[in-house]
């Protein structure tokens, strides 16, 4: 019973550092705007049609890297940026938690897209946008070579995960939330 009673403190203590780690390392808006160019460079080289995937879209999210850690209960978090019109008008943190069985680490990238103007605007009203609450997000899966097509285009929020590396394998993006930042945006409208 103590072995178990240490084992989830231990799990615990480990996420609890991971995320003020992440939050004590923020990064710049500068540097999340780079590494989120970067995340879609890969996601139009990955799958065919992004560009005009994004072109049709009101507006995407872009988590360039999404660290998830677990051992029992899980965490992951990571910042991105909110593209209106392919310019950065916010940014965002991503965060979730996970109680089950899952041990290991990862690394992951994430793209949303609302392709209404109406879910746009009720993301963006919003105070702390949570998925399964506030809003759902059709996942799209495409491997490494496959086009989107219009049948993806749909529901009003779909999201890619992609360039996953690690030991776990839950891919999803119920019950993350997103929060807005606040950050010098030099750069956005």
């Amino acid at each position: 019973m103590m072995n178990k009673y240490s084992r989830l403190v231990r799990s615990a203590s480990m996420i609890a550092a991971i995320l003020l780690t992440s939050s004590v390392l923020a990064a710049s808006a500068e540097k999340i705007d780079r590494e989120s160019d970067k995340a879609l460079q890969t996601f139009r080289e990955e799958v065919n049609g992004a560009e005009v995937f994004l072109t049709q879209a009101a507006g995407y999210l872009v988590f360039p890297r999404v660290i998830k850690v677990g051992m029992f209960i899980g965490a992951e978090t990571g910042e991105g940026v909110l593209r209106v019109g392919g310019k950065t008008v916010a940014y965002y943190r991503t965060s979730a938690g996970s109680i089950g069985f899952q041990l290991g680490a990862q690394a992951k990238s994430i793209v949303i897209a609302f392709m209404t103007q109406d879910s746009l605007d009720k993301f963006r009203n919003s105070n702390g946008w949570k998925v399964g609450v506030d809003g759902s997000i059709a996942l799209i899966d495409l491997g490494v070579g496959k086009t989107i097509d219009s049948d993806n285009l749909r529901d009003p929020v779909v999201g890619f995960i992609f360039g996953s590396k690690g030991l776990m394998y839950n891919l999803t993006l119920e019950g993350s939330k997103f929060t807005k930042l606040d950050k010098t945006q030099s750069n956005a409208q």
